[in-house]
């Protein structure tokens, strides 16, 4: 094959895959079914025994695509880390993880506008014996911190300093909380409502209270949550945020996302995926 039909033959494939990922609305909104990805992280985005889906993002995300004529909604379960190269890959259509936005994630897929902001927090041993209550106190101390793979607490450990040789990577959660009871780490990252989640499940843990404000670069840090999408699905995320627009901050948006631990203190104001993409 020559070097001008091997461009040729790239050229059709791109197009080819930009065609199809054009025509993802269409394609649901036709066959009446989507797959969404979650990584069964409580409260933001996991299953129910049974399958269902459940959380704040999945439940969202049943509301919109019923809304856009797509009742039939399948989920994947993965690894939070495997998220963007399962959507990238096409195992499922959206992600409904509760996904920060953040500008290089923003270079892989699209985002939706946010549907919540929160902050940060530590999940400790009861009676927090290493006195850790914030990042600054990991940054002095001879401590080692739980983060999950693939999640931002990693990229604000080294933006704010932390030795490297401190922080201890885990595949989930559930592999936090035994890695903390268990003496491997001394605090656990991540939001303040999926510690204070995993806090209410085990009698051997708590949130770290008072906890500090974490700070980089003079800017408090929050997380924006909201649906990912593949790169060139535009009219997907368009009719998603059409319908986002009109639900959110709602008393029926309110009310199903109550049992999660979101509601008004949880809205995102004005935030929208390209300022935060830009920041």
């Amino acid at each position: 094959m020559t070097k001008l039909n091997r461009s040729m033959v790239a050229l059709a494939v791109c197009a080819a895959s930009l065609s199809v990922n054009a025509g993802t609305l269409e394609d649901i909104q036709e066959s009446g079914e989507v797959t969404i990805g979650v990584a069964n992280e409580v409260p933001y985005g996991y299953t129910t025994p049974a399958g269902d889906p459940a959380g704040e993002s999945p439940s969202i995300a049943v509301h919109v695509l019923e809304s856009l004529g797509v009742k039939d909604v399948n989920v994947v379960v993965t690894e939070f880390g495997a998220l963007i190269p399962g959507l990238k890959a096409g195992r499922f259509d959206v992600i409904a993880a509760g996904m920060y936005i953040t500008p290089k994630r923003c270079q892989q897929v699209l985002f939706s506008n946010p549907t919540y902001s929160i902050g940060e927090g530590f999940l400790v041993k009861n009676g927090n014996p290493k006195n850790l209550h914030g990042y600054e106190d990991v940054h002095q101390q001879d401590v080692k911190m739980g983060v999950m793979s693939g999640a931002v607490e990693y990229g604000y450990a080294k933006d704010y300093g932390i030795e490297m040789s401190k922080i201890v990577t885990l595949p989930d959660y559930p592999s936090g909380v035994a890695a903390l009871k268990a003496g491997r780490i001394d605090a656990l990252a991540g939001t303040a409502l999926t510690m204070a989640t995993l806090a209410q499940k085990d009698d051997r843990v708590t949130l770290a209270q008072p906890f500090e404000d974490l700070v980089i670069d003079g800017k408090a840090i929050k997380g924006y949550g909201a649906f990912g999408f593949r790169p060139g699905d535009e009219s997907l995320r368009d009719a998603f945020n059409k319908e986002l627009k009109s639900f959110i901050a709602t008393p029926e948006h309110i009310a199903m996302v109550k049992e999660y631990g979101f509601g008004e203190h949880t809205l995102p104001g004005s935030a929208t995926a390209e300022t935060l993409c830009q920041q």
